[in-house]
């Protein structure tokens, strides 16, 4: 990603852009040479940074500058390079190109991702775990059923990338204003010259579209279709790592912890989940960057202002770059879960029991009892329990109380079974199953040949 954003890629892309028009011109029937299109294809890498940085200096324009740069080391095909163009034509043009290629290197990262999750939502599809609504104990779902919820949100973004990705066109060759008036005088009004220049120079940058109406620049509207998606791919990200952060705190399941790796300078014994907080640190970043090409593209005037080149410069190459490393540090999280199933197991046997007074009350009036009676004995035993819990800090002993009550005597031996967490979680196994069958692995396909690889990280 680093490489995508590089003064060398984009400076890169400038000369292929050049070369690609002159290309199209040629075939065009402009009086373009074959040795000056082979002069350029020569001298595509053959930047010289340091002329470059001094010939911006002198003309305090960056285009231009390059343009002398690369006419420096191609003389003989100097008077045709950038002919009819507009700065726009290398700028926006080489945006969108890595745009494109950000977004093609962030989908397989985030396919990982999903794919690692998915095989610990498998493995732990039917472990029983204490469900929570409003951070207060809730009915039971499993290990597995909550990490699908994590991957749904996942697939959500994953499916938002692909269609950023292929929702993109490109400028394409346009002039100075989008009327593509320079080009016409190029061909002596052959309005479906300009038009084939315009489709064959999309065609040599890999896109199948362009902008059929652009103003200087494209629609900085795009900008905000893009780095929408990272954004709420931030606030998944957000989300999940949250969610393990505090069954970090709760001891049911933690991030990969190395084995000489120190959580507190103070405290020996801390585990913290540095890389959860690192991703919700960066993820809350990603976020923010929104407003930048929000606000961008409300004040873009007319054909366009010039206010727009510093913050996208340092915008969309932020995004993409937090989400690729977000991205890194996730698939290191999800490689390396830690589940502790006793510790669950515990936390609801402290909560199972008040739980269960429904099926308790269901089996009593099965067995011959009276259900208002059976109510007001369990609601009076299980305050007595929750007293013991909160007042006393004692283990709740609410099931105890029914076994030493003789009025429950008729389902005393159908206790345990009417205990058994697997019968509180509903079809979430099931569910489990059929979404990752027929939601996530069809949706991973096209990944699949960059699944493998595991990520260390340096802490």
């Amino acid at each position: 990603m680093a490489f995508v954003f590089s003064e060398r890629n984009k400076f890169g892309t400038w000369r292929r852009l050049w070369l690609f028009l002159a290309q199209a011109e040629k075939s065009l029937g402009l009086p373009i040479t074959d040795e000056q299109i082979q002069e350029m294809e020569a001298n595509l890498d053959n930047i010289d940074f340091k002329m470059a940085a001094e010939e911006e200096k002198r003309l305090g324009h960056d285009v231009m500058a390059h343009v002398h740069t690369f006419a420096h080391c191609c003389p003989k095909a100097a008077a045709i390079i950038h002919l009819g163009a507009t700065s726009c034509y290398v700028g926006d043009n080489t945006d969108l190109i890595v745009l494109r290629d950000g977004l093609n290197l962030l989908l397989p990262q985030l396919a990982r991702v999903i794919s690692r999750l998915a095989e610990f939502a498998e493995k732990y599809a039917d472990l029983p775990t204490l469900g929570f609504t409003h951070y207060q104990p809730a009915q039971l779902t499993t290990v597995g059923k909550r990490c699908c919820l994590w991957i749904q949100d996942l697939c959500m973004d994953l499916q938002n990338l692909e269609r950023a990705r292929d929702n993109l066109r490109f400028r394409g060759v346009k002039g100075t204003t989008g009327t593509q008036a320079s080009f016409l005088q190029l061909f002596e009004g052959d309005h479906s010259k300009v038009e084939e220049l315009d489709r064959l120079v999309t065609e040599k940058a890999g896109f199948k579209r362009s902008y059929m109406v652009t103003g200087q620049t494209y629609s900085r509207k795009v900008d905000i279709e893009v780095l929408s998606v990272l954004a709420s791919l931030g606030a998944s990200v957000h989300k999940i790592c949250t969610d393990i952060r505090l069954l970090a705190n709760l001891k049911e399941i933690e991030e990969p912890f190395e084995k000489d790796q120190i959580g507190s300078s103070a405290m020996p014994y801390k585990r913290n989940p540095m890389r959860s907080e690192r991703c919700c640190s960066l993820a809350r970043h990603l976020m923010t960057l929104i407003m930048d090409p929000l606000q961008t593209a409300s004040v873009q005037w007319f054909e366009r202002t010039l206010d727009d080149s510093a913050n996208r410069r340092v915008c969309l190459a932020e995004a993409f770059l937090t989400a690729d490393i977000i991205l890194s540090t996730l698939q290191n999280i999800s490689e390396g879960l830690v589940v502790y199933p006793k510790v669950i197991d515990r936390r609801i046997r402290q909560e199972l029991p008040f739980m269960a007074t429904e099926n308790i009350i269901m089996a009593m009036v099965k067995a011959g009892g009276n259900r208002q009676d059976c109510h007001e004995k369990i609601r009076v035993l299980s305050q007595q329990a929750a007293a013991v819990v909160k007042q006393e800090g004692g283990d709740n002993d609410f099931i105890a109380r029914v076994r030493a009550d003789p009025y429950f005597s008729p389902i005393h031996k159908q206790l345990d079974s009417l205990l058994d967490p697997s019968s509180f979680i509903g079809r979430a196994p099931q569910q489990v199953a059929k979404f990752l069958k027929e939601e996530v692995r069809p949706a991973l396909i096209p990944y699949q040949s960059k699944m493998g690889g595991k990520i260390e990280l340096t802490l």
